[in-house]
């Protein structure tokens, strides 16, 4: 942070009122211009424009080192953390660039979906508070506790659904690990966070269909012949929507008689290695040296909108999304007898505790059917 002196002349040009302005770094704009972000304390002094009596010559040199004075105070105040300000180099970080340094350690060759969690939370941050002047002397109590009430009630997906608790705890987790770096390293000496609780995520309700589910939509017609292909070979293979999208045909071999996918996941950038079955081969259509699979396969409101109805003409009154079909295939194969083990290497997953939901999804199956026995009169 640097501190000037700034002298504005009043309406009659016969005086100058004195200000100390606070510089806070600076930033360029969607235009690519610099921008700087400063603050402004009226001192309440002014100099005479054209002093000509001795008297006015004297108030002016006096007013000058008072002003010389009030500055070296502000200076020390900021070096020992008073009023909420640090060291020069510290405090020349505004908020979202700061916060653009930490996601930045966050991208790594292995893993790339948590650094596109943060891009994703950044993009909404910034729709809640678009401007880009924003300095730590603005994260309040009441500014974080807005931004948890956005992200809770208000924020939205591309296609207009509002985001999942899941996700909305996701994202002020990421805000919440911002002011917290910035506290350890001083940036700020108090942290807001103490008075502000965080957003419990819950427990989300994993949407699947049954075999026989699966089986009826077989037989009935879906108005994209790419969507019930893609949609099924999710069901048969856990692959993401975003995965099943970029699918290429180059990335399609045999290896030892079976049909093998080798891809790098969308989500984690991780590759895979995926052995598919003869029925899910055939609905990748007709084979060819290269290009895009699932052509005409799109992300939007008129193909969600078919899924379900597709969904409701086969008897499936269930909220249907194509991440069902990744729900489908693991519940499936645990219900079939495949250890987690397996099934979380199949899905992808980092880690086995990520797979541990379907299995407490199998779980409340069995117990469920347990207690369909009927009454046998004891």
């Amino acid at each position: 942070m640097k501190i000037t002196i700034e002298k504005r002349a009043n309406k009659e040009g016969d005086k100058q009122n004195i200000r100390l302005v606070y510089w806070f770094g600076s930033y360029t704009d969607s235009q690519g211009k610099v921008k700087h972000n400063r603050k402004i304390e009226q001192l309440g002094q002014y100099l005479y424009t054209n002093p000509k009596t001795k008297t006015e010559k004297q108030h002016n040199k006096e007013t000058l080192q008072l002003v010389e004075a009030i500055k070296a105070k502000r200076i020390t105040e900021a070096a020992s953390g008073q009023h909420g300000f640090t060291n020069a180099t510290k405090t020349n970080a505004s908020f979202y660039p700061f916060f653009a340094q930490i996601m930045e350690t966050k991208k790594t060759n292995e893993s790339s979906s948590n650094f596109k969690l943060w891009q994703a939370c950044l993009i909404q941050l910034k729709r809640h508070h678009p401007d880009e002047k924003l300095t730590f002397e603005q994260i309040t109590p009441d500014w974080l506790e807005g931004v948890r009430r956005f992200f809770e009630t208000q924020a939205k997906t591309k296609s207009g659904n509002l985001i999942s608790k899941g996700t909305a705890s996701s994202y002020f987790n990421k805000v919440r690990a911002v002011v917290n770096a910035a506290y350890a390293k001083g940036i700020i000496n108090r942290n807001p966070l103490a008075q502000v609780a965080g957003i419990n995520p819950g427990k989300s309700e994993r949407v699947y269909l049954t075999i026989e589910e699966v089986r009826a939509l077989v037989k009935i017609e879906c108005r994209y012949d790419v969507l019930k292909r893609g949609f099924l070979f999710s069901c048969l293979t856990g692959l993401r929507w975003s995965d099943i999208n970029k699918l290429d045909w180059s990335e399609i071999s045999q290896f030892d008689g079976v049909h093998r996918i080798t891809f790098n996941q969308k989500k984690t950038g991780a590759l895979q290695y995926l052995d598919i079955t003869q029925q899910a081969f055939n609905l990748l259509g007709k084979s060819e040296k290269q290009g895009r699979v699932f052509q005409g396969l799109k992300y939007s409101a008129y193909m969600n909108m078919e899924l379900l109805r597709w969904c409701m003409a086969a008897g499936i009154a269930k909220h249907v999304t194509f991440h069902a079909g990744r729900h489908t295939f693991a519940v499936s194969l645990l219900s079939n007898g495949a250890d987690i083990y397996t099934v979380s290497k199949l899905l992808g997953h980092s880690e086995i505790k990520t797979t541990q939901i379907y299995a407490d999804i199998i779980d409340s199956v069995r117990k469920d059917a347990m207690h369909r026995i009927p009454d046998i009169g004891l």
